[in-house]
């Protein structure tokens, strides 16, 4: 049995003139409960009800916040019947899941949602999940702390789940050296962090792109979960990605962090940065030491102990962290240079997810 996380972007969901492409979506919702009927268990992130929304409402891909609230609102109930419907022509129940930014950021939030979605799948019931986009304004503003678009989304859930693969489905079948249609541009069958591509522009309906999903992607893949990125424009598209058919683009799943370090690491929107100098970043990244005053040489913003922070060397984001102290303590501490600011069990290495 595998737990696999699906993720659909709007270009998948919807035509070129925004509306749903039901064909397309009937298939995928086949797919899923054949996955499930197998033994499977399985989750949907969907994108679409901006899209969707946006063409009930006639406004052409808006770009006011209000009118792509408004879009989200009009598109939410009309995307989940859609999909309820499907679902149960295949004998299936899929259930609504809503999340904004703030059941990443709190991890009692973030440990209920694992045990809220840990119950509905074995009831056997598929959950479709979306950011809450009426509320969390944060990827309709396009500059999201934590979600960002639900490509980040879609890993995040499978971190959370300890899911087995996460599978990116979009209207590119692969990640290429250079955009598709480029001379000389390549698919990447396997990536690697020595990997060189050159990222198109996004999609004509979504908030992503290529390098949305490669982040989602190394994210997933840091916590353990094998992720790929494949069209979802072709027929058996997640049947083809499960078989492990020459298709795509694979993450392979990498050492994983343990589920608290995966929620300080990618869950949360840093409160500040420790700058720190390059003895203690040798220290955190190669030793796995804690961070200790000396090494610190700039305290960046106001927060209070327990708030998760950035560890920065030369421009660089390095860790993040939980602190024991406030930002004034830790500012007032480095006079004597003494104690410890971050202790290694709360820390969470980032260096090589660098871009």
């Amino acid at each position: 049995m595998k737990r696999i996380v699906v993720k659909v972007g709007t270009a998948v969901v919807s035509r070129p003139d925004g509306k749903l492409a039901l064909g397309r979506l009937g298939s995928l919702v086949e797919q899923l409960c054949e996955l499930a009927d197998a033994g499977h268990q399985v989750l949907l992130v969907s994108s679409g009800a901006v899209g969707l929304g946006a063409a009930r409402l006639g406004i052409p891909r808006p770009t006011e916040l209000a009118d792509r609230q408004a879009a989200a609102a009009t598109g939410q109930g009309s995307l989940i019947a859609l999909y309820d419907g499907l679902f149960r022509r295949q004998g299936r129940y899929c259930a609504q899941v809503l999340l904004t930014e703030s059941d990443f950021h709190h991890r009692s939030h973030y440990l209920n949602l694992a045990v809220a979605l840990e119950r509905l799948l074995q009831l056997g019931v598929v959950p479709v999940i979306n950011e809450n986009d009426v509320v969390s304004t944060a990827e309709l503003a396009l500059t999201g702390k934590v979600f960002g678009d639900n490509d980040r989304l879609g890993a995040l859930v499978a971190s959370n789940l300890g899911a087995d693969l996460l599978v990116l489905l979009s209207d590119v079948d692969a990640v290429y050296t250079a955009p598709p249609g480029t001379e000389g541009a390549e698919r990447i069958a396997v990536w690697s962090e020595s990997a060189k591509f050159r990222a198109g522009d996004p999609s004509r309906a979504g908030t992503g792109g290529i390098q949305s999903k490669v982040a989602a992607a190394r994210i997933a893949a840091k916590a353990g979960v094998e992720a790929v990125i494949s069209s979802g424009l072709t027929d058996g598209c997640v049947w083809r990605v499960v078989r492990e058919e020459p298709v795509g683009t694979r993450f392979p799943p990498l050492a994983g962090m343990n589920r608290r370090r995966q929620w300080i690491a990618f869950a949360t929107a840093p409160a500040g940065t420790l700058v720190v100098n390059a003895g203690a970043r040798q220290a955190l990244v190669e030793r796995g030491a804690s961070l200790l005053w000396p090494g610190v040489v700039r305290v960046d913003g106001d927060f209070e102990p327990g708030a998760v922070v950035e560890v920065a060397c030369d421009g660089s984001v390095v860790a993040r962290g939980i602190v024991g102290q406030s930002s004034q303590a830790i500012r007032a501490g480095l006079e004597k240079e003494r104690g410890t600011v971050l202790h290694r069990n709360d820390i969470a290495i980032l260096a090589d997810l660098a871009s």
